[in-house]
């Protein structure tokens, strides 16, 4: 089917979902049950006084760094917050959701010293998603330049996307949103809006990504059909790419990501729009849209965040997912078998905080960050 086409048909699904009366929130809850050989959890605050962290990396040596939306890049560095931010960060749009999100190190950072930063630029008026990079010495960004920018000029605040992900080619992965208001673009392959695209570390689109071939698609374009990903990770045992990403009102995803599918926004989700109404009248994915194996339901969790658990502190989690939940939060822990979920685990409920980042450290400890004005990091350790 030609980007055009896919276009009429989104535009004409959605048309369908608008004109759906407002309709009684019946769905079912879908409860897993417990992943077994759990591990008693012991939490403590390494730093606090962030100003809604965003992401975390950590340095060779054990200095950490962690981007604030607001548009701060911090050094924590002995257990301790570093009192001046990083300098060499580029100007970002802290609006609504927008600002600067996320952080990861280039593979051979010990060598180039590389990092990426993805952030909101622009305007209120108009704005887009894009991917920096910089040499970090000295507690400094060095040489930092604009190397992508998405095809999505925008309005508002809202759904950027922006997690970064590299895979073993070394090619790198980052997560765009559908903007909220222009949802049926996400069907659009002509634009960016509710795409993972794939990058070479210079920033120019990857060769081989198969929705290339399509008559007017963007060169980049890995996936679409996406509502918002804020969480991205690629298990270094299995290769295997997982992504989550938002719902609307319930309908919150969990993916294997695959290139060249189509995850099926806005045309099919369970999500209802916030209205109450329907927004498409398709909750099936069948064969031309990839389904996920997790749906939160009826209930969005609003996850951010996502880890892949290799580490050895926490031998029963190996291979488990780690997804931050915002609205709901709480640090899910999700157990996958055969390409599906199949138990689940909620840990941190008693915090009372929106988890927006998880990682493993090196260390083989879980790093959470917790988005608040005074946000804070989180260490997780075994407590038996």
């Amino acid at each position: 089917m030609t980007v055009s086409a896919l276009h009429h048909r989104a535009l004409l699904v959605c048309a369908l979902g608008l004109l759906a009366a407002a309709c009684a929130d019946n769905r079912e809850a879908v409860e897993l049950p417990e992943p077994a050989s759990g591990h008693s959890v012991s939490v403590e605050t390494v730093v606090d006084g962030l100003e809604h962290p965003w992401s975390l990396a950590f340095l060779p040596g054990g200095d950490m760094l962690v981007t604030e939306r607001t548009g701060q890049l911090r050094l924590i560095r002995d257990g301790a917050l570093v009192d001046a931010p990083v300098s060499g960060v580029p100007e970002v749009l802290a609006l609504s959701q927008g600002g600067l999100f996320d952080i990861v190190l280039a593979p051979d950072f010990t060598a180039s010293s590389l990092v990426y930063l993805s952030f909101a630029s622009g305007t209120a008026q108009s704005n887009n998603t894009a991917l920096y990079r910089a040499r970090y010495e000295g507690g400094a960004l060095l040489d930092g330049e604009v190397i992508w920018t998405s095809q999505m000029d925008k309005t508002g605040g809202a759904h950027f996307g922006g997690r970064i992900a590299f895979m073993g080619d070394g090619t790198l992965l980052l997560t765009l949103g559908d903007g909220f208001e222009f949802r049926e673009e996400a069907q659009n392959l002509a634009n960016h809006f509710g795409t993972i695209v794939r990058l070479n570390p210079d920033g120019s689109p990857a060769s081989g990504n198969p929705l290339a071939k399509e008559d007017g698609a963007l060169a980049d374009i890995w996936t679409y059909g996406h509502r918002n990903v804020q969480g991205i990770a690629i298990d270094p045992q299995t290769g295997i790419v997982w992504a989550h990403e938002h719902g609307p009102r319930g309908g919150d995803e969990l993916n294997i990501i695959e290139g060249g599918q189509n995850y099926g926004w806005p045309i099919v989700t369970s999500g209802l729009d916030y209205s109450g109404a329907r927004i498409s009248p398709f909750t099936a994915h069948g064969d031309d849209y990839t389904g996920p194996l997790r749906e939160w339901l009826p209930n969005s969790i609003a996850p951010s965040g996502l880890a892949i658990y290799r580490g050895e502190a926490f031998p029963n989690w190996s291979g488990d997912l780690l997804i931050g939940a915002l609205a709901g939060q709480a640090l899910h822990r999700v157990r996958v078998e055969n390409g599906q979920a199949i138990a689940e685990e909620v840990l941190l409920a008693d915090e009372g905080a929106r988890i927006r980042d998880v990682r493993t450290g090196p260390d083989g400890l879980v790093y959470v960050l917790t988005d608040h004005a005074n946000g804070a990091l989180l260490r997780l350790s075994p407590a038996d």
